[in-house]
């Protein structure tokens, strides 16, 4: 537990790696390919998002699932590329950006998805295993409550507490941030939830 805090990568890599991971995760690929499909801009239907449930919308599910597996490729890019650039701890730093470039792009006014497939990138990049669980939980809650969104939420909230298990601390410490993050973005699903008007998997309408 001693190296959590204890990071070696210097400021002008950290930096590096923060800007590389951003760009990266910046490239808002349901936007673009909703738009070379002729569908328009994805923003003004659905939640206004960019990722793939809101691409889904459009009733296209080739564009949904390439979309998703686009979004979740761009941080497993960006953790693989600053890792063999600049060892483990700068791929976990441009992982992180890419997660919170796809959130926040500079070129959408900051509004951008709500970051589930870039999260699974992520921990693609750093700690694969991690992916099983990631789905095994994911599928055991939808199984359950039937809502996607709270099995995400529960996947993430397990992936930090598994990472920290295994004494994988700084990965650990990284998802954690990303786990709030992801909650945050979240709200109102959360809200839904709570009040039992969150739409149930399958359900129309």
């Amino acid at each position: 537990m001693s190296e959590l805090f204890n990071w070696q990568i210097t400021l002008p890599i950290a930096l590096a790696a923060l800007v590389l991971g951003y760009l990266l995760g910046s490239i808002p690929f349901g936007l673009i390919l909703t738009r070379m499909a002729g569908l328009g801009d994805i923003r003004s239907i659905g939640s206004g998002n960019i990722g793939a449930t809101n691409v889904l919308r459009t009733g296209n599910r080739k564009l949904a699932a390439a979309t998703l597996l686009l979004d979740a490729l761009k941080a497993t890019a960006a953790a693989l590329i600053g890792t063999y650039i600049w060892g483990p701890e700068g791929g976990l730093l441009a992982g992180f950006a890419a997660f919170l470039g796809h959130l926040f792009p500079v070129w959408l006014a900051f509004k951008g998805g709500k970051g589930v497939a870039t999260y699974i990138g992520m921990l693609l990049g750093v700690a694969p295993l991690m992916v099983l669980v990631f789905a095994a939980v994911w599928l055991a809650v939808a199984k359950i409550s039937k809502y996607s969104s709270l099995s995400a939420l529960v996947a993430t909230l397990v992936i930090p507490v598994a990472l920290w298990f295994v004494d994988d601390h700084k990965v650990a410490l990284v998802m954690a941030v990303m786990t709030a993050i992801s909650w945050w973005k979240h709200e109102a699903n959360i809200k839904r939830l709570i009040a039992g008007t969150e739409s149930k998997i399958g359900q129309k309408g």
